[in-house]
């Protein structure tokens, strides 16, 4: 087994994260504005990353499924093994919790979401005011969980980097060693 993730791998992580790192900055930045049509518009930009977001990570779990990742140092204590799987299960189930946590919300405030202007993705729930609100609330907390945990995954990367200087952070670099 390779001690370094696939380039699909590592294509789809460096991706994923662009998109996600944007789309939170979308999320904040789009809340405090005015109803306007630029507002408009972001919300049908940030919808189209969600739903493209949500297929990525669709192919990422059947990647990941299929080619086993590279295991951990076997000088890593157990606890720290643990807490790294645990760390990589939260953001998975976060990157198909957030977008649809969103959808829903869409879904029950009553604005469908037409993926590029183009395809109409079909709504899951009737409107509903108050759980448009409700879900609205639970999108944003799932934002926030995801931040934590991605704090947490940046910031242990960082300490395999530099304070243990093993080749945790190396191995998912794109051109780190050879892409297969």
């Amino acid at each position: 087994m390779s001690s370094h993730y696939t380039k699909t791998a590592k294509s789809l992580h460096w991706l994923m994260a662009i998109l996600f790192f944007g789309m939170l900055g979308l999320g904040f930045y789009m809340q405090g504005l005015p109803l306007s049509p630029e507002k408009l518009k972001l919300y049908s930009w940030h919808k189209w990353t969600g739903v493209t977001v949500f297929l990525l990570a669709l192919i990422r779990l059947a990647w990941r499924v299929t080619h086993q990742p590279p295991a951990l140092p076997q000088s890593m204590p157990r606890l720290m093994q643990v807490a790294a799987h645990a760390g990589h299960h939260m953001l998975y189930m976060l990157m198909f919790l957030i977008p649809l946590s969103g959808w829903l919300m869409s879904s029950a405030k009553g604005f469908q979401t037409v993926w590029f202007g183009i395809l109409p993705i079909p709504d899951l729930l009737e409107k509903n005011k108050e759980l448009g609100d409700l879900l609205l609330i639970v999108h944003v907390s799932l934002n926030y969980l995801f931040i934590a945990v991605l704090v947490g995954h940046i910031g242990a990367a960082l300490k395999h980097h530099f304070i243990d200087k093993d080749d945790i952070l190396t191995r998912m670099l794109p051109g780190s060693a050879k892409d297969k």
